[in-house]
């Protein structure tokens, strides 16, 4: 398996166990409102789970990689983003958002082509 097919397994893995949470059952009693939107409640754990699994672990397949994060979107779309490491601005190569009210995570990018 070539290192951008773990990349996008991981990928849909992530996205899996996000739906597979939400299947749960709900607890009987509402929690207090954060103040936080379904989508940014799901690309926090999304987040924290990408970079523990993909660059905290020194994983040597995403060495050429770093992660942007840009949770605090005012748009409705907070995402991370893996990035070419020597070249933090470059383009995205993977992309992982979430939008509006929802906790649906999208992936995309040119390492989910391989």
């Amino acid at each position: 398996m070539t290192m951008r097919q773990t990349i996008a397994r991981l990928a849909l893995v992530a996205a899996a166990g996000l739906v597979l949470a939400s299947c749960q059952s709900k607890p009987k009693s509402a929690p207090a409102p954060s103040g936080k939107s379904a989508a940014l409640l799901a690309m926090e754990q999304v987040a924290i789970a990408a970079h523990k699994c993909w660059i905290a672990s020194k994983d040597p397949a995403f060495r050429p990689y770093q992660m942007a994060n840009e949770l605090n979107s005012f748009t409705g779309t907070p995402r991370f983003l893996l990035v070419p490491a020597k070249h933090y601005g470059g383009k995205p190569l993977l992309v992982v958002q979430a939008q509006g009210n929802s906790r649906r995570v999208d992936v995309y990018g040119p390492l989910m082509n391989e």
